[in-house]
């Protein structure tokens, strides 16, 4: 599958429209109930029932255009991974400038009064990159991640278009949130001082973990927010705190995740805002960390 061959690659390595409804038409929940903001999450049927609403964008995520000509969500506009992340190494996958960014989301339709729902075939991290750079430019609470993606509406035998979308370009006011990009710096601080509230995320597999991670970061595997493999839908808002209270963010402490090369921390990023969590990611993550020979764990040990 598409998904295996991803994870094994980087294993290695409030604007709202009309149609800005919770996933599930779920109220907002309290800190022991329900998601925070249950808006960045939407249901294969809300889609489905808002594919004419015409604030609507959504947006097929890849690496390969013929992915998106194959089969994808009708009235879907393809963008590819370029357009919004970099994908040099040393350090990973880097923010573009915010002029090109903002150029590049408008040429896909996306304003100031979009409506975004957002789906990767591919790799379910390479999704919720694009939730971290719209909320880099202040427009996060419009974009919602398509609940078990492209897999759960084709096994829903929800129809598929070969065809290309059109659309007229959109205007996107920017609002620039660098507080939510971590750099060396701040983690080397946070490392240095244990006693903050602050909560270095390792969104990696174990094994990935267990063979270096960064001084106190707890382990929370992004895929473990799932219910399974075969069952790619979002566990429940309970267990997914359980998940972030076992990488030690509890209470009112914030996480700053990381990753290999700032894709799967992205997951773990959304999870927090999903949750209400206060949240930021190290974009340079452990590509950038490792290449500045800066010191690691090794093991299951915090430090």
């Amino acid at each position: 599958m598409k998904r295996n061959s991803m994870l094994s690659i980087i294993a290695a390595c409030s604007l709202m429209s009309s149609v800005s409804l919770p996933a599930s038409g779920t109220p907002k929940g309290s800190a022991d109930s329900g998601p925070a903001h249950p808006e960045l999450v939407v249901s294969t049927q809300w889609l489905a029932d808002h594919l004419a609403d015409p604030n609507l964008v959504i947006v097929h995520i890849g690496h390969d255009n013929d992915d998106y000509k194959a089969a994808h969500i009708p009235g879907a506009r393809y963008l590819a991974m370029d357009k919004f992340a970099t994908g040099q190494t040393p350090p990973g996958t880097e923010l573009l400038p915010p002029e090109q960014l903002k150029k590049n989301l408008e040429e896909i339709g996306i304003g100031d009064e979009s409506r975004v729902v957002y789906y990767a075939p591919d790799w379910d991290p390479m999704a919720t990159r694009l939730f971290f750079t719209m909320d880099y430019l202040g427009h996060g609470n419009q974009a919602a991640l398509l609940d078990g993606g492209l897999d759960q509406w084709t096994r829903e035998k929800r129809p598929t278009s070969t065809q290309p979308s059109t659309w007229k370009p959109g205007s996107l006011t920017v609002h620039l949130h660098p507080e939510i990009v971590a750099k060396m710096d701040y983690v080397r601080k946070l490392i240095d001082d244990p006693q903050n509230q602050i909560v270095i995320v390792d969104a990696r597999p174990s094994k990935r973990y267990r063979n270096g991670h960064l001084g106190g970061a707890g382990s929370f595997y992004w895929q473990n927010a799932l219910v399974s493999e075969k069952d790619p839908l979002l566990k429940s808002p309970q267990e997914l705190r359980q998940l972030f209270a076992e990488a030690g963010v509890t209470g009112k402490k914030k996480a700053v995740s990381y990753c290999e090369v700032g894709l799967q921390a992205s997951y773990v990023y959304f999870l927090a805002h999903y949750l209400g969590i206060d949240a930021a990611m190290y974009d340079g993550s452990y590509s950038e960390w490792s290449e500045a020979k800066q010191p690691v764990v090794r093991g299951d040990s915090l430090r």
